[in-house]
Order: C-alpha cells, then structure tokens, then sequence
C-alpha cells in the first residue's frame, strides 16, 4: 500500500495585490467620471499631441486630475518593476514587503527628482524649457502607467512568466521616453542651442545619471 505524504506548499497571498488593482481602477474611473473631456484627449496621446497643446500650463501639474493618476502611475510601475524583478529571480511578486520598499522607493525617486529640476532649472534660466519637459514627461509616463495596469494584473496572477510581455513592455517604455525626449528637443532646439552647456549639464545630472542609478539598485542589492 503506498502512503502519501502531504507536503504544505507555502503561496504568497495575493489580496494585497486585488486590493491595490481594484484602487487603481476605480481612481482611473473616477477620474475619468470627473474630468471627462480631459481623459478624453489624455487617452488620444499616443496618436495626438492636442493634450499637450490645451494643458501645457505647468498649474496642470498640480490638479486633481493629475494627481489621481499619478498615483494609479506609481502603483502600475512598482508592479511592473517587482513583476520584471521577480522575472529575472531577484524577489518574489506575492512579497509585499518588497512591493511597499520599490513604491516608496519610486515614488520619492520621483518627486525628489521633480523638485531637484526646478531648482536647477531656475539656476541654469530654463524654466521655460523644464516645466515643459516635464509636462510632457508626466502625460506620456501616466499613459504608460495606465496601459501596463492591464498587463500588469495579467502578469501578477499567471504562475507562468509571460517572456514576450514583460520584454516588450520594457522597449516600448523606452521608446516613449525617447520620443518625448526627441520631441522636446525639435520644440525648443533654439532655446536648448542657446543654452547649450546648461542643458548637457541637466540632461546629465537628471536624465541620466537617476536611472542608473536607479538600476544599480534594484539589481545589486
């Protein structure tokens, strides 16, 4: 007679992760309830720059709107970001200790950096030229922020990692942010030429050196 022996399988609980998706979505809905018409051309982005010409005002930073979805942003990124960590053997995606370290984490990377540019703008003359940039930059990473959720959820609750998604996601985050970087260069190219050094010195210190960084950390500690 053969005897079973009935090993505990140890399965992180998921809850957390439900809890955090269905917020996301009722803020995305919400949102999208109160500032219909502005969702409306947020949502046209990636084909449409008539968002960024109708609230290039930098006071567009600060509203509720903006606000909202910033948060449904740093919540989708920190799963990708635990998601594609745990992809590559580095931490768990049911660890939500993990998850609350690389949210706190992104999201302090974020504004520290958001108030380290004005500074230096303001110091440099190109105030113009930085709260621009970074209108664009936070219009077109919300919009990634809110297409990956869906993959994200996707990603997180199928036990069997997904190559093509995660890989895909991460070049088409990187050729965003090349084309606003592009964009904002043919926009301002006479502002930029006349304060050349300046804007090396920024792209260096702020646009490159960050999300080194950035990486060092999440992959060598």
């Amino acid at each position: 007679m053969l005897d079973f022996v009935l090993q505990p399988r140890d399965i992180g609980s998921k809850d957390w992760a439900t809890v955090l998706f269905v917020l996301s979505f009722v803020l995305i809905a919400v949102t999208r309830s109160v500032f219909e018409n502005r969702f409306v051309d947020f949502s046209k982005l990636i084909y449409s720059d008539k968002y960024i010409k109708i609230y290039r005002d930098s006071g567009n930073l600060m509203n509720w709107f903006t606000i909202a979805l910033f948060v449904v942003q740093v919540i989708s990124f920190a799963f990708f970001i635990q998601l594609s960590l745990s992809f590559f053997k580095i931490v768990e995606k049911t660890d939500w200790i993990a998850y609350v370290q690389i949210l706190t984490l992104l999201s302090i990377f974020i504004l520290s950096k958001y108030l380290i540019e004005k500074i230096i703008a303001t110091s440099f003359n190109i105030e113009e030229f930085s709260e621009q940039f970074n209108l664009q930059k936070v219009s077109y990473r919300t919009y990634i922020g809110l297409c990956i959720l869906p993959l994200n959820v996707i990603l997180f609750y199928n036990e069997t990692p997904i190559d093509f998604l995660i890989y895909s996601t991460i070049a088409v985050i990187l050729l965003i942010n090349i084309y606003t970087y592009l964009v904002s260069l043919k926009i301002y190219q006479n502002l930029i030429i006349s304060r050349l050094f300046y804007f090396i010195l920024y792209l260096c210190a702020l646009e490159i050196a960050p999300y080194y960084f950035m990486y060092y950390l999440f992959t060598k500690t």
